[in-house]
């Protein structure tokens, strides 16, 4: 899980690297990470903000929320960062947006409160109904 780690956008308009270990990795339920990707859930991993930075092209941001922050490729749209005010040391990468997205597996299921129907994991691993616990 150690560096260097790179990834980027579908159409490789925009590319990252992080040098950090990361520190969460998880499948997010909410509606607003399902809006955003326009998928079921999404997954997302963790690294130290300051161990992150864009390489190439520059990503379009917007506010989804008051006090988060998403980038996402300006030409072929797809969700890279979310960045919370709370954990300002820290940013979310979405873990399919990797180029190596197999070794970030997920540890848990967050926000299955707003979590669709329809939607069935069989994996095992924990869900919460909202954030999971900081231990």
């Amino acid at each position: 899980q150690f560096s260097p780690l790179e990834g980027g956008c579908l159409c490789g308009s925009v590319r990252y690297e992080t040098e950090g270990a990361c520190s969460n990795t998880m499948v997010c339920h909410c509606q607003s990470c399902r809006r955003v990707a326009a998928a079921p859930v999404v997954a997302w991993v963790t690294f130290p903000a300051s161990a992150f930075r864009f390489t190439k092209g520059q990503p379009k941001t917007f506010k989804s929320s008051a006090q988060v922050v998403r980038a996402f490729c300006p030409d072929c749209g797809t969700p890279l960062t979310y960045q919370h005010d709370t954990y300002v040391d820290a940013i979310d990468v979405a873990t399919c947006s990797l180029d190596e997205p197999e070794r970030f597996p997920p540890t848990h299921h967050s926000w299955l409160a707003h979590d669709l129907q329809w939607v069935k994991f069989g994996d095992g691993l924990p869900t919460f109904r909202e954030f999971r616990p900081q231990p």
